[in-house]
């Protein structure tokens, strides 16, 4: 047998070994080419599911809203303590100047709405922004508003919004036209107006609203320096009809470094009753306490009533009135500039309101407080009375 000639013997052997190759190559080819199918199948299968789902939720090709406002709130206020520096009170953030024409909020407002997603972003000037935003670096002072939102589920009821927002907490908002009076309560006026952070909403009906917020702390865009634990709140309302509301807030949160830390549990609540189509009632109340030091198991207590009332005489004309009172004898929230008492003070008010045009309101308020002690600046000392009158032309324009 020559070099390169194979006896039959072998030659079966490789024949049965290529036949167990090619058998191997073949299994190996219909199993590859059933995996592809089945990839195949698959993917048109989710293709279709996916075609289907987006034919049927109609809404995310629908084109959102758009809306664009401007308001401008233009005072003059005359304290008749006479503050020496021009400001009227120290726990004021509205409206707060002595004898001068100024703008209290100029406010320029851009926000798109769709049924899964929303958005908002405003930019203010004036004293307000300039009083209320004074802990905040400069450039974020003129934020009023920025933020936004995306519904979780697909009938838009649970909400997940985050950035710069209005406040949870109260009835009163910075945008005087929006309110009963033209000053904002001691309540309003010293809980937070505007918050920085996170809010889950659900609105399982119509009715009720449900929140859940995690946020930087108490009215602070930034976090307090040295501060590493951040704030919670929540909020319930119930609204059984357009005139009746029920409100109940909260707020668990520190105001303080972690050296120092003191944790503050604060709840507001609040009705608004519409008695026919001219009478509105509101009744608030507010009640907070903190430690007295880091790991105290004793609280600082503070507390504030508030009843306002609103009676429209016609379409341009209306008049409210309002008594209210706040105790922070620890002075938690409210220092006192003289008195070692804390800070208390009960107060009324009352004003008349024009509206010569929808967009326009001119109003003006005559209100009186009374402290115990002497916690009111005056000149160049302190007293225990305070009197105020306040006028104020606000603009509106939406589109």
């Amino acid at each position: 047998m020559g070099v390169g000639t194979l006896d039959k013997g072998e030659v079966r052997g490789r024949l049965t070994v290529h036949h167990k190759i090619n058998d191997l190559t073949i299994n190996h080819l219909t199993y590859t080419q059933k995996a592809v199918t089945r990839t195949i199948v698959l993917a048109l299968l989710l293709l279709s599911s996916i075609t289907a789902f987006a034919q049927t939720d109609t809404t995310m090709s629908a084109s959102p809203e758009v809306r664009f406002e401007g308001f401008a709130d233009i005072f003059y206020a005359y304290d008749f303590n006479k503050p020496a520096v021009g400001y009227r009170q120290p726990f004021l953030y509205n409206h707060n100047r002595h004898n001068e024409f100024n703008l209290n909020l100029g406010l320029a407002r851009a926000a798109v709405e769709h049924n899964r997603y929303r958005g908002a972003l405003a930019l203010q000037v004036g004293t307000y922004a300039s009083d209320n935003y004074a802990a905040e670096e400069e450039v974020m002072r003129h934020v009023f508003e920025a933020n936004a939102g995306i519904a979780l589920d697909r009938q838009a009821k649970l909400w997940l919004d985050a950035g710069i927002m209005g406040s949870h907490i109260g009835f009163e908002s910075a945008i005087s036209a929006d309110n009963l009076t033209l000053s904002r309560s001691l309540l309003a006026e010293n809980s937070p107006y505007f918050l920085s952070g996170a809010k889950f909403s659900y609105s399982p009906t119509p009715n009720w609203t449900l929140a859940a917020l995690v946020v930087n702390g108490w009215q602070r865009i930034r976090r307090v320096p040295g501060n590493s634990l951040p704030s919670f709140g929540t909020q319930v309302n119930y609204a059984p009809h357009d005139n009746l509301t029920f409100n109940w807030s909260t707020f668990i949160g520190t105001d303080d470094p972690d050296a120092t830390r003191r944790m503050r549990y604060f709840n507001n609540f609040y009705g608004q009753f519409g008695l026919g189509e001219k009478y509105t009632l509101i009744a608030g109340f507010d009640i907070g306490v903190q430690q007295e030091s880091k790991g105290s198991s004793h609280y600082h207590t503070w507390y504030s009533p508030v009843l306002i009332a609103q009676y429209k005489l016609s379409d341009i004309w209306a008049i409210a009135a309002r008594a209210e009172h706040y105790s922070d004898r620890n002075e938690v929230i409210i220092t006192a500039p003289v008195s070692t008492n804390g800070f208390r003070a009960s107060g009324l008010s009352t004003n008349v309101d024009y509206h010569p045009h929808p967009n326009v309101v001119c109003r003006v308020e005559a209100r009186w407080l009374k402290g115990r002690g002497n916690i009111f600046e005056k000149e160049e000392t302190a007293t225990s009375n305070n009197f105020t009158l306040l006028s104020s032309i606000a603009i509106r324009l939406r589109k």
